[in-house]
């Protein structure tokens, strides 16, 4: 009881400080920096890590600008993550804008869903939240539930206030069988860690062997869905543009895990060119591909 008390607080002072407008947002945002980065050095060493090993031809002095870049750009996204609780229809079209919705548009006009992939790259939750407003497809989503009920709860009623529908990750089979007849985009996040090393595709991404979870090119090759990327920039502060661009319009012109391979290309090439923007705080690369994994036992 106490616990559901507290989480109910949680959430009132969340909803409180998202009520705040941005220009104070960032100031909070600035101070956050300041405590994680400067005092307490939250997960620097594996922050550095990550860092050295995906760019070994960087300056040490490159590495700590591109690390301090990443942890003012986690503090804003914090803040930016928070304000979704409350942020209006009118503020969020301002601030995240498609470049070319037409492109989405023309596999709606003849009735194909679409397989939306984003990474942890610049601000994925306002993509998710936003699918909605620029695209004529239903959006959907996939999350992971979280432990607390009560903070669960208010998740969901915030990544879907603009009509994005969410499924838990179990629940994904469900869910595309349920839509089968409806004209969806579904979103995944492509670069979680999966959590079946067994299971999964591993592809050569920022020099390092790592395993890409293919439920999204699993989905769809099942039910005929293209493969759309979201290709996230940011503008300034608080302000992003998303572009679509086709990875597979029919999943039968490609080989297995070809598709996989092709997005995870698609996001290394956007790290690449702001790398700040992605989230290194994870330990990735924390497990070796098992020598029994063959290409076979992964699409079988």
């Amino acid at each position: 009881m106490l616990g559901r008390f507290f989480s109910h607080l949680l959430i009132f002072l969340l909803k409180a400080i998202s009520r705040l407008p941005f220009s104070v947002l960032y100031l909070l945002s600035d101070f956050l920096y300041f405590m994680l980065y400067r005092v307490f050095g939250y997960r620097k060493s594996v922050v550095r890590g990550n860092l050295k090993r995906s760019f070994p031809e960087k300056s040490e002095q490159e590495i700590i600008e591109i690390e301090k870049k990443f942890y003012h750009h986690l503090c804003d996204l914090i803040f930016e993550s928070i304000k979704l609780f409350t942020i209006s229809e009118k503020e969020l079209t301002k601030r995240f804008i498609c470049v070319n919705p037409e492109h989405n548009l023309e596999f709606f006009k003849k009735g194909i869903s679409l397989i939306g992939i984003a990474g942890h790259y610049n601000n994925w939750e306002m993509l998710a939240i936003s699918f909605n407003l620029h695209c004529s497809h239903q959006g959907d989503g996939i999350y992971k539930k979280l432990t607390n009920p009560v903070i669960n709860e208010a998740m969901i009623k915030s990544r879907g206030r603009f009509g994005t529908i969410l499924a838990e990750m179990k629940e994904t089979s469900k869910m595309f069988e349920a839509n089968k007849d409806m004209v969806t985009i579904t979103g995944f996040v492509a670069d979680q860690w999966p959590s079946n090393i067994h299971k999964c595709y591993w592809t050569n991404f920022l020099g390092q062997e790592t395993a890409v979870s293919y439920g999204a090119e699993y989905y769809a090759r099942k039910y005929n869905a293209a493969v759309v990327f979201g290709k996230t920039r940011k503008v300034k502060r608080g302000y992003y543009e998303v572009e679509y661009i086709t990875i597979a319009a029919d999943t039968k012109d490609f080989e297995p895990g070809e598709i996989t391979k092709r997005h995870t290309q698609v996001l290394e090439e956007l790290i690449r060119e702001k790398p700040e923007f992605w989230i290194w705080s994870h330990k990735r690369w924390k497990r070796p591909r098992p020598e029994e994994v063959t290409f076979e036992t992964v699409f079988s």
